[in-house]
């Protein structure tokens, strides 16, 4: 299994090019996002339980659903049920053996994230709406409250950078893993080696994407939110609203196209309809 090196530029062709695939067939690509985000919503949300157990399972699958109809849009198919199971029929054990080693890691960096933040959890528990940061009562508060604030939300960040920086090699391995599995029939053990020696191999296109995902979907409604706040609170809601509804249907879709991209991008530079 061979993995390309490339610069750290296609980091941002990932997105280009999920935008382009997400242009092709909107419909498609927004309803397979949306149906993998209610479920995760589900298992997480109505089934507290055994969802976080379930989920880490499912995964694996879901990601390759999702994926295929991305695949079917990339090769100008028609998405039928064998094209959105294609590596899911016919090799469901190694897709679940492969969400279980997903399970298995998720409880290591829990784990990890407790003894780093002596275990308090891997990351802070969230304030009450009564202790939360008012930030358009900022003017009135005094200069210690805002401090405290400050500092609270400051101690946040910082946990949940030292939980993502013990996730990072987790996130590394199980990248490529389903499509390896799913598509190529690499065992699960081999798709986790071969998964973060390709993510190991294009690190810096890997980090350009994230961070341009990061500032698309998190840094800049952030900032379109705290300039609006200071225009017109009244209209604040209602802005809120907007950019959720469009990382919902625009963002979160482009950004899933762009993962099966760095997939066919690094392994099959020139997707074949066999595959």
């Amino acid at each position: 299994m061979q993995a390309r090196r490339l610069a750290a530029a296609h980091g941002v062709f990932w997105l280009s090019e999920g935008f382009r695939l997400f242009r092709r067939n909107p419909p498609l690509i927004t309803a397979l996002t949306l149906a993998y985000l209610l479920i995760v919503q589900i298992l997480v949300v109505v089934l507290p339980g055994i969802g976080p157990i379930l989920l880490p399972l499912l995964l694996p699958v879901m990601t390759l659903v999702v994926a295929n109809g991305c695949r079917l849009v990339d090769l100008d198919r028609r998405p039928d049920k064998a094209g959105l199971l294609h590596g899911v029929s016919g090799n469901l054990p190694a897709m679940i053996q492969l969400g279980g080693l997903q399970l298995l890691g998720a409880v290591l960096v829990i784990l990890l994230g407790m003894l780093l933040n002596a275990g308090e959890g891997p990351a802070a528990a969230p304030l009450p709406l009564s202790e939360a940061p008012n930030m358009g009562a900022g003017q009135g508060a005094p200069g210690g409250a805002q401090a405290a604030d400050a500092a609270a939300q400051a101690a946040v960040l910082w946990q949940l950078f030292k939980v993502l920086l013990v996730a990072s090699p987790l996130i590394l391995a199980f990248w490529f893993a389903p499509f390896l599995v799913g598509w190529d029939r690499v065992t699960p053990f081999k798709s986790l080696f071969f998964s973060a020696v390709a993510g190991l191999r294009n690190w810096r296109a890997m980090l350009v994407f994230a961070l341009a995902g990061v500032a698309i979907a998190g840094i800049l409604p952030g900032i379109i939110l705290i300039l609006i706040g200071q225009i017109s609170g009244a209209a604040l809601s209602a802005v809120f609203i907007a950019l959720r509804l469009l990382l919902m249907f625009l963002v979160a879709p482009i950004l899933t196209a762009s993962i099966y991209v760095s997939y066919r991008d690094i392994f099959r530079p020139s997707i074949d309809t066999d595959a």
